[in-house]
């Protein structure tokens, strides 16, 4: 099968050894589905579809569910269906940023002791951040491993340094490329660069990843977005407008 992307010649066609090749919507490759807007729409839908039958699942075996074994159990079989190759998939549109909250928004809701709270209290309560936050952050890790060699050098790595030499803090800084459309500012290589020149150098040179983590929690702790969906929806959508 043939998937074209983009704005490429749609009365081409290819064949191999005499038979032509017919052409796809979406294709799934390495657990994720690509379509050919990269909007990655049905994907999103398909992890949160699993992700929903598996906490049906949980809530039909388990006749009660405290907090530790809730933590458990979504953090070792539902959320790893919704993080698994987010660097890639990431959400662009807030419907489906809104999709994949709405999982943990309502597995919360099985706790006796959590049901009756607004959203942040329950996520607060059981020290679960909220997923658009888990992503945010992925990011930032991701970025710092590129940045640290922590992968082997046959990797393209899809981020380019500060040209600008003024200053000890230009190696730490990011470029962005120009774009003309929308949906290319959530590509990783461009969607990161803000938050990551956001970044107080204590945090980009920390020693180590497990470091970076906990240096990156500690100053995102200003922001209080870590289980407030909203204000981490805001404090994404502001930091990804060309103009900030």
């Amino acid at each position: 099968k043939a998937l074209r992307i983009g704005n490429s010649d749609t009365t081409l066609n290819y064949n191999m050894e005499g038979t032509i090749i017919k052409f796809t919507e979406k294709e799934k490759d390495l657990g994720v589905i690509v379509d050919n807007k990269l909007s990655f729409e049905q994907h999103i839908n398909s992890q949160v579809q699993k992700a929903n039958n598996i906490m049906g699942l949980i809530r039909r075996t388990f006749t009660y569910l405290d907090k530790e074994i809730f933590t458990r159990l979504f953090k070792g079989l539902v959320r790893p269906h919704l993080e698994y190759a987010h660097v890639v998939w990431h959400p662009f549109y807030i419907k489906d940023k809104k999709n994949v909250e709405n999982v943990l928004r309502r597995a919360t809701k099985l706790i006796p002791c959590c049901k009756d709270l607004p959203y942040k209290e329950r996520l607060t309560k059981l020290k679960i951040p909220c997923m658009i936050y888990r992503k945010l952050r992925g990011d930032q890790i991701e970025v710092y491993k590129m940045l640290n060699n922590h992968y082997d050098d046959e990797i393209e790595i899809p981020l380019k340094r500060s040209a600008n030499t003024r200053g000890n803090l230009s190696r730490t800084k990011l470029s962005k490329s120009k774009i003309s459309k929308d949906i290319r500012a959530n590509f990783f290589s461009n969607r990161v660069v803000n938050f990551w020149n956001g970044l107080p150098i204590s945090v980009t040179q920390a020693p180590s990843v497990k470091s970076f983590e906990r240096r990156l929690d500690k100053y995102w702790t200003k922001f209080d977005i870590k289980y407030d969906f909203d204000k981490c929806l805001d404090f994404e959508r502001t930091r990804t407008n060309p103009n900030y």
